[in-house]
């Protein structure tokens, strides 16, 4: 893709895409089934492989197409909940678990990279945690007592940022973290998981599961995987309604990708402790330009389909890139993405709760992906295999919500909330009020139906109703979408979905 401002895909998107674009055309028969060609599903998949398992796997889009491709890929175990909050929910075996779970997960990027020969710009990095106020300030000392509780004496507190212009208050410095680029790493990741028989589909969406002592899913198509496992990696659970979604909640996170001179800027992560938070990193040498660097600004987070204007957030980004960072040039890149924050900080990951033992689900990522996705494959493979694992229980998907009763009943409340569109006026009173390469919502009678104008001014119409549990979309300027605003499923300008959990189009409009 062509570099120009106000580009939606992100950097990782420039690219080739992995080299997977066998099409599903017959009934398999498997060991492993996995669905969702992401970090999750590729880690699971290519560690399984080198366990002599038979896996396929399942992706509806192009390998690394869905939210894997658009991280700002922090490799980290400095976590965003902060581990005082960790040690009151788990305890300090808990969060120290936590810590070396991330810990670990980068140790095995690293060492995935390095035995296939996989050359993905990996790097060790240092991490700062900042203070911006006398009120952070304290929250950085609580940080940095709970480190100490739970054995991580490495990390410690710093007089000043290294970047003189984002904080005069002291920093965490976490040693020992990493980044790297994720399309190379999934491309690198698919072409060892066919070398060893591996199959992998593309364009393949599964819209039916069936659990039992054989699971079974089946696309779109009509094809049909059947698997002792089925591992299902797609951000959010697509084979439950209601389980996990009660536990987590959607949230769009921007970002932007400005050309800064080369070396102007320490090459490390930076997060700061504002709510909601931002975080930094640097992409060297982008492009073959070797005159500048990319300096990578995420945040601006917000609950998926609940901002009027989301392109406002673009503009707070950039606004504070270059109040913090002085010597930022050109905005060259920007995209949002979608994290699911669980109630209680922790991902879940194991075995489907109220299905059969041999599903399995990762997701909760709460902005740390890359590292929670690794954990899943790890984790989930283990499980296969009958191995005991050390995190099974602290990421156990059938863990009560209640460890985290305060944001648990806020989420869910907040979905209550929602429903409250359907009684609401629509945003306009007729369909050509829409205009060209926008969507709105139109009330008909006692329903409601999302209305895109495309380009050329002809108007779509379908129902504006998620297929998931009934809530209202909303249109999404930025990514020309419909969002539902209750659990995040997301729907192109035409209705097909997009993301789960719906996994099914918007229905006609009535």
């Amino acid at each position: 893709m062509k570099k120009e401002s106000g580009a939606t895909l992100p950097v990782w998107m420039n690219h080739e895409q992995a080299p997977v674009r066998q099409v599903l055309r017959e009934n398999i028969a498997c060991d492993v089934c996995v669905v969702g060609g992401g970090i999750a599903g590729l880690t699971t998949a290519y560690l399984l492989t080198r366990e002599g398992k038979k896996v396929v796997v399942l992706e509806s889009k192009e390998i690394g197409g869905g939210e894997s491709s658009r991280t700002t890929a922090h490799l980290s175990n400095a976590l965003d909940e902060q581990y005082y909050n960790l040690i009151k929910l788990f305890g300090k075996d808990g969060a120290r678990l936590a810590c070396q779970s991330h810990a670990r997960a980068i140790d095995k990027i690293e060492q995935i990279a390095k035995e296939e020969n996989i050359d993905c710009d990996f790097h060790r990095v240092d991490g700062y945690l900042i203070a911006t106020s006398p009120e952070e300030q304290d929250k950085l000392m609580q940080e940095l007592e709970a480190v100490q509780q739970i054995g991580w004496p490495e990390v410690v507190l710093r007089k000043h940022c290294p970047v003189d212009s984002l904080s005069t208050y002291p920093c965490l410095h976490f040693p020992n973290q990493g980044r790297f680029h994720i399309m190379k790493y999934l491309n690198g990741l698919a072409k060892s998981i066919q070398d060893k028989g591996g199959q992998i589909y593309s364009g393949a969406h599964v819209k039916e599961f069936k659990s039992g002592a054989v699971a079974t899913a089946i696309t779109t198509e009509g094809h049909s995987i059947s698997a002792n496992h089925l591992v299902v990696a797609t951000n959010t659970p697509v084979n439950d309604k209601f389980a996990i979604h009660t536990k987590q909640a959607p949230y769009r996170t921007y970002v932007v990708g400005v050309q800064v001179p080369k070396d102007s800027v320490p090459d490390a992560l930076y997060w700061d402790l504002k709510d909601p938070y931002h975080y930094v990193r640097l992409q060297k040498e982008t492009a073959g330009d070797e005159t500048f660097d990319l300096l990578i600004v995420g945040g601006a987070d917000h609950k998926t389909g609940q901002h009027d204007n989301p392109a406002e957030c673009f503009e707070e980004l950039e606004r504070w890139t270059r109040l913090k960072f002085p010597m930022a040039e050109q905005v060259i890149y920007r995209w949002s993405g979608q994290v699911y924050e669980p109630v209680d900080g922790l991902a879940f990951i194991g075995r489907n709760p109220g299905d059969e033992d041999n599903v399995y689900i990762a997701t909760g990522d709460s902005g740390h992906g890359m590292t929670h996705g690794t954990i899943s494959g790890m984790l989930i493979t283990d499980l296969i295999m009958e191995r005991p694992n050390p995190w099974a229980k602290l990421y156990d998907p059938g863990r009560s919500g209640l460890k985290g009763v305060g944001e648990y009943l806020k989420e869910n409340l907040n979905v209550a909330v929602q429903m409250k569109d359907h009684i609401t006026p629509g945003e306009v009173d007729d369909q050509m009020e829409v205009l060209p390469g926008t969507g709105r919502i139109l009330r008909k009678g006692a329903t409601k139906v999302a209305v895109y104008c495309d380009p050329n001014g002809v108007r779509h119409q379908h129902s504006a109703v998620c297929p998931h549990l009934g809530c209202v979309v909303s249109w999404n300027s930025v990514e020309s979408s419909w969002d539902c605003p209750c659990h995040g499923s997301r729907f192109d300008p035409y209705g097909k979905v997009v993301t789960g959990p719906a996994n099914t189009d918007l229905g006609p409009a009535k």
